[in-house]
C-alpha cells in the first residue's frame, strides 16, 4: 500500500465541530485485526447525522466516519480472512466508536467483516450497502417470517413507507420480486414513476397518513415497512390487517409513536423493530447471498449517485433536509 492516503476526518474542540479531507497514513488507523483497501462506501441518514455534529454516537476525535464499506483484504491478523479476500462491512458500531469506511484504508475487527458472494461486484454491495441490509431484512420480516416462521396466509398487500429514501426504495424492489403488490408512501411527486419502475403498484402521499390516527382502522394492508415512525407509522399500524407484520426500521419523521394496544389485541398485528447493526453473521451472509436474486441492479443504478469524499460535504446536509432521493455511494478511488 502506499504510505499515505486520503481520508475525511473529523475533529472536536470544545464546541468547535470541524471536518476534513486529509492526507493520513496507517499508523493513524487505531483499531481491528484486518486492514482493508476500501473501494466503495455509502452515505446514510445516520452518516449524515454524524457529518453533521457527530450525533452524540462519536465518542473520541479525531474520527473517520463511514458506516458501511467493501473492498479488499490487503492484511489480515485474523485467522477468517487473507491478502485479497473482497468483503463487506455494515453496522457492528463502525463510522460511530471505530473508524469507518470514508478513508481510502479501513483497519477494522475481522468479526465485522463478510466475504462478498461472487453473484455481487463490489460497486453493487454498497449500491445496497446498510440501507440495502436493512431493507432486505425488513422485506423477509414482514412476507417470509408470517408466511413460514408463523405458518399464516399468504402476505399480498404491503405498504413501504418513506419509499424515496435508500431503504424504502430498495424494500420496494425487493416486495415485489417476492410476489407482493406494493403500495409506496412518498412525500415527492416527482419520484412517482421511478418508484412504479422499481415495482410499486400504487403511491400515496405521506400527507393522507399524517392524519391523527384511529384505534383501529380499515384493514388494508397484509404487512408493511416503516422506515419513518411517528404519525405515519400510527396510521400504518391501525391499517394493518388481521397477523400482518410491521417492520420499523427508522424514525425520519418522529422517534414517538402514539398508538393504542387495539391493532396488537384486536387483530395480532406485530410491531418488528428491525436493527442492522448487530445481525448475526449468520443472517447476513443469507441476505446478501439473496440480494442477486432479488435486487434488479441495472433498474436500481438509475437512482444511484457515485461521489467524492469531497462530495459528501456538500450532499450531506441536503440529505438532512430531505433534499434527496436514492442512495448515495462514494467511490475511495476518487
Amino acid at each position: 500500500m502506499s504510505e499515505s492516503f486520503k481520508a475525511l476526518v473529523l475533529n472536536q474542540e470544545g464546541e468547535n465541530f470541524n471536518r476534513e479531507i486529509k492526507s493520513i497514513d496507517k499508523t493513524f488507523l487505531k483499531h481491528g485485526d484486518v486492514l482493508v483497501k476500501v473501494d466503495y462506501s455509502g452515505l446514510n441518514f445516520k452518516d449524515a447525522l454524524i457529518l453533521k455534529n457527530g450525533a452524540r454516537l462519536v465518542k473520541e476525535f479525531p474520527h473517520i466516519p463511514g458506516i458501511d464499506f467493501s473492498g479488499t483484504v490487503e492484511e489480515s491478523q485474523n485467522d477468517k480472512f487473507k491478502a485479497g479476500d473482497e468483503i463487506i462491512l455494515t453496522g457492528w458500531r463502525v463510522g460511530e466508536i471505530f473508524y469507518g469506511g470514508y478513508s481510502q484504508y479501513a483497519k477494522v475487527n475481522g468479526d465485522f467483516l463478510v466475504k462478498k458472494p461472487k453473484s455481487l461486484t463490489s460497486k453493487q454491495t454498497m449500491i445496497l450497502g446498510t440501507a440495502g441490509l436493512t431493507a432486505l431484512s425488513c422485506a423477509f420480516t414482514t412476507k417470509t417470517a408470517r408466511e413460514e416462521l408463523l405458518l399464516g396466509e399468504k402476505v399480498e398487500n404491503v405498504i413501504v413507507t418513506g419509499a424515496s429514501g435508500g431503504v424504502g426504495s430498495i424494500a420496494v424492489m425487493i416486495l415485489n420480486k417476492l410476489g407482493c403488490n406494493v403500495t409506496a408512501v412518498t412525500g415527492k411527486e416527482s419520484n412517482k414513476e421511478y418508484l412504479k419502475s422499481i415495482g410499486a403498484k400504487n403511491i400515496v402521499n405521506t400527507s393522507e397518513l399524517m392524519k391523527d390516527s384511529r384505534p383501529l382502522d380499515k384493514g388494508l394492508w397484509d404487512g408493511a415497512v416503516d422506515t419513518v415512525g411517528g404519525q405515519v407509522l400510527a396510521n400504518v399500524l391501525a391499517q394493518t390487517k388481521e397477523t400482518g407484520i410491521v417492520a420499523a426500521c427508522g424514525n425520519a419523521a418522529d422517534i414517538k409513536l402514539n398508538t393504542t394496544v387495539m391493532p396488537f389485541i384486536i387483530r395480532g398485528v406485530k410491531l418488528w423493530g428491525i436493527n442492522s447493526v448487530n445481525t448475526s453473521t449468520k443472517r447476513r451472509e443469507f441476505l446478501w447471498n439473496e440480494s442477486a436474486k432479488l435486487i434488479n441492479f441495472d433498474l436500481l443504478s438509475q437512482s444511484i449517485k457515485e461521489i467524492s469524499l469531497e462530495g459528501l460535504l456538500d450532499i450531506y446536509p441536503k440529505m438532512l433536509k430531505g433534499e434527496t432521493s436514492g442512495r448515495y455511494i462514494v467511490d475511495l478511488n476518487k
